[in-house]
């Protein structure tokens, strides 16, 4: 590194990959920093700098002092010891700077000679002090996964005829016979515990009420009018709970009865095509579910705009997994239960890497935002205008008075407002009406019969399992 290179860096200013130092003379503090680095991302001490960035170099004799401490240090005071690199740069009047270069540790977590673990905070560092930090630092270097937690819910939670069609579909042997048959099974499956409990990834594919154990654990779906997120108006809401392939239907259901359904040259009783292939919103829902951090006690979120689908799942990219990389193919296995339990056909899983291109293949206009601060990733499927979908745009409006919950009583005559519905959603049932435009059942029923007597809408089917057809 040459003075110039030097200045550059310095003129950057501190943050989590870069720290100043004037001096130092405490072997264990500047052990707790190497440590924090290792844990990270790696980093480099500028040993000579001032809080200021003004370059204040030490002398020969200062050198050797350091470089000693230094040795020491990350060979002593470190436990797993580190391999650090110094390189002196000469600042002018005799004065020397080290520069301290802290790899990305490979046998974390890394402790000081106090057993404290540490992490960069910004241009700081801090303590390890709660359970959540210490697992995702172990699941960093794949010495832990969020799947394998365990859970207080015991083999009598499980969804016994789940597991028993899955055990004879996939591995065509029978339900145990016996309650310990049956723990030494999940136990054997990587599903339950050394103790016999259930871990995360036998609650979340195998419980029967997997909410009632993990209620955090869910994909809570909204849509919104507009492009924003509204505090009191949405046009439609569901949480979507059960073991995973539940869920995945349920939110798969979601995103389709509010995408538009292009005609496309069929005929007005044709149920249309969706406006983007629901094999797009497969692979990232089935990745949010599969891959989203389980040590974040949060639920995925998903969001349908007017121009937008947004789908939101805890936990960033994982290690060095970036946006570019995984639009390469490159993946990492978070949750490698899940992942294998998922490719034996519990969800519409291709393989490890290869959802995300397939999406990108089947509708490129998708953006993906990594949030390290928020812990968060996002993938945001971008809608395109629809042309001839068969509303207007003061019909729209109009849906969207009717069914936003919070915004008083509805605009428009009941007979009307449920024509509108059922043209968007022809299965749609009495009560389903009845809530969306806020009226009694009672009132639906006459409005329909009343829309019946007109020939304006009849009815396709039985009245389980048919559907509405909109005449007019």
């Amino acid at each position: 590194m040459t003075l110039t290179e030097l200045q550059a860096q310095i003129a950057l200013g501190e943050d989590s990959r870069r720290q100043f130092k004037r001096d130092v003379t405490n072997v264990d503090s500047l052990a707790a920093e190497m440590a924090a680095f290792a844990n990270s991302e790696g980093g480099t001490i500028f040993l000579g700098v001032a809080d200021d960035g003004s370059l204040v170099g030490f002398s020969r004799g200062d050198v050797k002092r350091l470089n000693q401490l230094i040795g020491n240090a990350a060979s002593q005071h470190v436990r797993s010891p580190l391999t650090v690199q110094t390189e002196n740069i000469g600042v002018g009047d005799e004065r020397i700077v080290i520069v301290l270069t802290i790899p990305k540790g490979q046998d974390k977590p890394y402790f000081d000679r106090n057993g404290v673990i540490w992490l960069k905070s910004g241009a700081d560092k801090r303590r390890v002090n709660s359970k959540e930090e210490l697992r995702r630092l172990f699941q960093s270097v794949d010495q832990f996964h969020g799947d394998e937690l365990p859970t207080k819910a015991g083999s009598d939670k499980l969804d016994k005829l789940r597991f028993r069609d899955f055990l004879r579909d996939v591995y065509h042997q029978p339900f145990p016979n016996s309650l310990d048959e049956l723990v030494t099974l999940l136990q054997n499956m990587n599903l339950a515990t050394d103790d016999g409990m259930l871990n995360l990834a036998g609650v979340l594919l195998f419980a029967e009420r997997p909410e009632w154990i993990k209620p955090q654990f869910v994909v809570k779906a909204i849509r919104y009018p507009g492009n924003d997120i509204h505090v009191t108006q949405y046009l439609d809401t569901e949480d979507f709970a059960g073991p995973l392939p539940e869920m995945f239907a349920g939110a798969m259901a979601f995103v389709m009865r509010n995408l538009h359904k292009v005609q496309a040259g069929r005929g007005v009783n044709a149920p249309g095509t969706p406006e983007i292939p629901p094999s797009v919103f497969e692979e990232l829902l089935v990745n949010a579910l599969v891959h989203r951090d389980y040590l974040v006690s949060a639920p995925i979120r998903l969001f349908i705009f007017d121009n937008r689908i947004e789908i939101i799942s805890p936990g960033h990219l994982p290690n060095n997994l970036t946006v570019a990389k995984i639009r390469a193919g490159n993946s990492n296995i978070r949750n490698p239960i899940l992942v294998s339990y998922v490719a034996k056909g519990l969800l519409p899983y291709h393989g490890l890497g290869s959802g995300i291109n397939r999406a990108l293949n089947d509708w490129p206009d998708i953006d993906f935002t990594d949030d390290r601060d928020g812990c968060l990733f996002t993938a945001s499927v971008r809608r395109k205008e629809v042309e001839g979908s068969g509303i207007s745009a003061e019909e729209e409006e109009g849906v969207k008075k009717t069914t936003g919950k919070t915004t008083g009583k509805t605009t428009g005559k009941t007979p009307d407002l449920i024509l509108l519905l059922l043209s968007e959603n022809p299965g749609a049932s009495i009560p389903e009406l009845a809530e969306k435009i806020e009226k009694s059942e009672r009132a639906v029923e006459r409005a329909i019969r009343k829309l019946r007597e007109e020939g304006q809408i009849r009815r396709i089917g039985p009245a389980k399992g048919g559907h509405w057809e909109v005449v007019k």
